[in-house]
């Protein structure tokens, strides 16, 4: 029995140390993003390498999740005379819901494994230790650009996954099932407002600082981690860790924005 309480508390311990290392490092990074000097050159490249190197994955996902929502949904608005509804459907859930959790998912797999396991290297190869003893801040001349690329890129990949998903459920709703074109953009236009068009802006927003923040925080703290071994397996691990953790912090915030903001 002792030795089970004595398991728990320094479990944790463990989790309340990592919770109020992330805290410390989160507000750390933050302040870096307002302290002069700025330079535009590393945001750039950090949003070439979250934004633009996502897009594929964006437009195809979209794509694809907007032509199966305009056919589950016209197969069932179809059944209550409603097809004339559908065009608004698409776009709320999209604008809403789907865009910007769809986005937010396939950025963490594609750039935030990436982030953190390019962090977790520069850790275990002893660069950021590096930057300490050059008295070169690591928070402002990593963390930083990452950060205001994650919050930059976000809102705009979550556009494009909206335009594309309200095409992909144009075309099946009135280039393979010949539904009304006129009802469907009609429809979406008296629907979408711009309470809907905030929300969805607001959740890519937090999302993005999501992203950079976990994956970089746990790459970051590679060698802090329980039980990770301090080399490529640990990176593997963390990185891993970094994507689930992120996943499921993007849903539980997805809920806690929505019940505030509806």
């Amino acid at each position: 029995m002792l030795q089970l309480i004595e398991k728990l508390g320094g479990l944790t311990l463990y989790h309340v140390n990592q919770a109020g290392r992330m805290g410390v490092f989160l507000l750390s990074s933050l302040l870096c993003v307002f302290t002069p000097p700025y330079k535009i050159s590393p945001i750039i490249k950090q949003i070439q390498m979250i934004g633009t190197l996502s897009v594929f994955v964006i437009l195809f996902t979209g794509g694809f999740t907007g032509m199966v929502i305009g056919l589950q949904g016209y197969n069932t608005l179809r059944q209550f005379g409603a097809e004339g509804l559908l065009g608004s459907a698409v776009a709320l859930s999209l604008i809403r819901e789907l865009g910007p959790v769809m986005t937010a998912l396939m950025v963490t797999g594609r750039a935030g494994s990436a982030i953190c396991a390019e962090i977790g290297i520069m850790r275990i190869s002893e660069q950021i230790d590096a930057l300490d003893c050059m008295a070169i801040d690591p928070h402002k001349f990593i963390m930083a650009p990452k950060f205001v690329a994650g919050i930059i890129s976000l809102p705009l990949l979550t556009s494009l996954f909206d335009v594309v998903g309200i095409l992909g459920g144009y075309l099946v709703a009135v280039g393979l099932l010949k539904g009304n074109e006129g009802s469907y953009f009609a429809s979406m236009y008296k629907a979408v407002g711009f309470k809907d068009v905030y929300m969805g802006f607001l959740k890519s927003f937090t999302f993005g600082l999501l992203i950079t923040w976990i994956c970089s925080s746990k790459g970051y703290f590679v060698h802090l981690e329980r039980k990770a071994s301090f080399g490529a397996e640990g990176v593997s691990r963390v990185t891993t860790s970094a994507v689930v953790l992120t996943s499921v912090a993007i849903l539980v915030f997805d809920y806690f924005l929505t019940s505030i903001l509806l």
